[in-house]
């Protein structure tokens, strides 16, 4: 009867320790897009962070996912729709939580990108100058000083979108903006002479920003979440996600971005 109930015991204890380390239900395809950013992203070259990093998580997943490129819009319409299940290195609002949930695996600070002949060297400068034409892309949102501005500068018909940072680099050497959010997967771009020549940075000074797997609450039950959201944290914790940044950046920098607290 003693070793009965102890055999029940243990094969509760397995059962339940097999269900803790499930992997996510593999049961139907999955969807997964990607933009096209900098460093994140490259479809001329099929390569960047997210490409990496996509590729290691399917593969740890087991699962089917068909990948695909978008633009930003286009991937929070989505997601909020339930129509596509993941993307990548989003950030966190109280609009977005309504609809999606996160699994981080960066943080990373937000920059402004002027040009030199605008005379631009604070923020106040910025905000004060009627002539200063800001270029954002179009659903993005970045840190709180960053978000604040867009949104006065907005406000006041100041703001330019695009879909992309090639039309936002291009409307920055014209002169039809005289600015840019950018953030550190940008700077490839910076090492381009003609666009150094002729820019400088102001630091916005707001904390690091966590980004991460998005996931769409209409598409992925809690339960899910917490699977997909397991797999990133393993990636995390035995260095994989590291590996993939210092390919891209040096391990002083890629350090500091991807060993971060994560919110809750």
């Amino acid at each position: 009867m003693i070793r009965g109930c102890l055999g029940c015991l243990l094969f509760m204890a397995c059962s339940l320790g097999s269900a803790a380390t499930a992997g996510p239900d593999c049961s139907r395809p999955f969807t997964l897009a990607l933009h096209e950013h900098g460093l994140l992203y490259s479809a001329d070259t099929d390569t960047g962070i997210d490409k990496d990093f996509a590729d290691e998580l399917i593969r740890r997943s087991g699962c089917k996912v068909n990948v695909s490129l978008m633009s930003r819009a286009r991937i929070w319409q989505l997601i909020e729709s339930g129509a596509l299940d993941f993307s990548l290195s989003g950030i966190a609002n109280t609009e977005r939580n309504h609809f999606a949930s996160f699994a981080w695996y960066f943080s990373n600070k937000y920059y402004l990108l002027v040009r030199k002949d605008s005379g631009m060297h604070r923020l106040p400068d910025v905000e004060r100058d009627d002539r200063f034409q800001l270029g954002v892309i179009r659903s993005f949102r970045y840190s709180e000083s960053a978000n604040r501005l867009v949104d006065q500068l907005s406000a006041a018909n100041r703001v330019s979108q695009a879909n992309g940072l090639a039309p936002l680099y291009q409307a920055l050497l014209r002169g039809s903006i005289q600015g840019m959010i950018i953030e550190p997967f940008d700077y490839p771009a910076l090492d381009e002479r003609k666009i150094r020549s002729v820019t400088s940075v102001i630091e916005f000074n707001d904390p690091a920003i966590p980004h991460g797997l998005i996931m769409s609450k209409r598409a992925l039950p809690a339960a899910e979440q917490e699977k997909w959201r397991a797999l990133v944290d393993g990636m995390r914790a035995d260095g994989t996600v590291l590996r993939i940044f210092e390919k891209y950046f040096n391990s002083s920098f890629a350090g500091p971005m991807v060993d971060f607290q994560a919110q809750p």
